[in-house]
């Protein structure tokens, strides 16, 4: 049974039908809605409506949201995917628990700009954040998909649309690179730059192939570089504070852990982030043709 954020009763319902909204260099800061209050129908379907537009929402000065809540909040999403690595410390099964102390959480590393969920066929819809303990840096660092995409030079562009992931997690089937955002239809990536095994050049052609060791190397260190391009000028880096809660559209925004995240408890403080993410509804699908794109 589905568990909501917003209460069937009417006297539970918030009096206030809106929120502040701050743009950002990607994504808005929201302030004046506490998430662990009740919430109308109505202002959980503007919080939808809004993630689908900014990519990130982030809400400040929550105070502690326990894990009970978070997940709560996580379900008006959409169904939850329980994480792989399950920390003792996990306040609920659903999330999962990210620490520079293993003793407190589950230590990841860095892995390359992703998204979560590549290896599954529908990669994950929304991933949700709360820190709980900030330490000195550990910055999360969110990328536009979008805005990556439509800034390649033309050559780059159509190699890109070529070229289907194959995940190290041993996917059977290959997921195209480039493809429509299933609620926008803007163009978005099925991109995890740690986690691809090989690539498939014209899938479904008479001139697929997959790529050898050194050409899928080669591929993922110039998407690196487009990543990071212009001294990184698409990164948002999110300098969390106390409080902080973060929702976004996983298929919208690749992310990576700033190297300070890596940083152990001694030197920079403890750090905690909880995450949650919810399941996948749609399996990325090629549905135009590269030579129809207009430049």
């Amino acid at each position: 049974m589905q568990v909501s954020m917003f209460s069937s009763t009417r006297t539970f319902l918030k009096k206030s039908m809106s929120y502040n909204k701050k743009l950002l260099q990607l994504g808005v800061e929201v302030t004046g809605i506490q998430l662990n209050e009740n919430q109308s129908e109505d202002i959980i379907e503007q919080i939808k409506s809004d993630v689908t537009q900014h990519c990130v929402m982030i809400f400040r000065n929550q105070g502690n949201i326990c894990g009970e809540r978070h997940v709560e909040i996580s379900r008006c999403f959409g169904e939850l995917k329980s994480p792989f690595y399950q920390h003792p410390k996990s306040p609920h099964h659903d999330v999962f628990r990210v620490s520079n102390d293993p003793n407190e959480g589950t230590n990841v590393g860095r892995t390359g700009w992703h998204i979560d969920g590549t290896f599954i066929p529908a990669p994950y819809g929304y991933s949700l954040y709360h820190i709980v303990s900030v330490s000195k840096g550990g910055d999360t660092v969110f990328l536009p998909l979008t805005e990556l995409v439509e800034s390649l030079e033309k050559e780059k562009r159509l190699r890109w649309e070529r070229l289907w992931t194959i995940s190290d997690r041993k996917s059977t089937v290959p997921k195209p690179l480039i493809y429509c955002h299933p609620k926008t239809g803007l163009p978005t990536m099925c991109v995890h730059l740690g986690f691809t095994e090989a690539f498939t050049w014209d899938f479904g052609t008479e001139k697929q192939r997959t790529t050898k060791p050194q050409e899928t190397k080669e591929i993922l260190q110039e998407m690196h570089e487009e990543f990071v391009k212009d001294n990184c000028a698409m990164h948002y880096s999110h300098k969390w504070e106390p409080g902080d809660f973060i929702i976004t559209d996983n298929l919208a925004v690749a992310h990576e852990a700033a190297p300070d995240t890596q940083l152990p408890r001694e030197d920079v403080g403890l750090r905690i982030l909880h995450r949650t993410t919810t399941t996948g509804t749609h399996t990325p699908q090629k549905k135009y043709r590269a030579e129809d794109l207009q430049f």
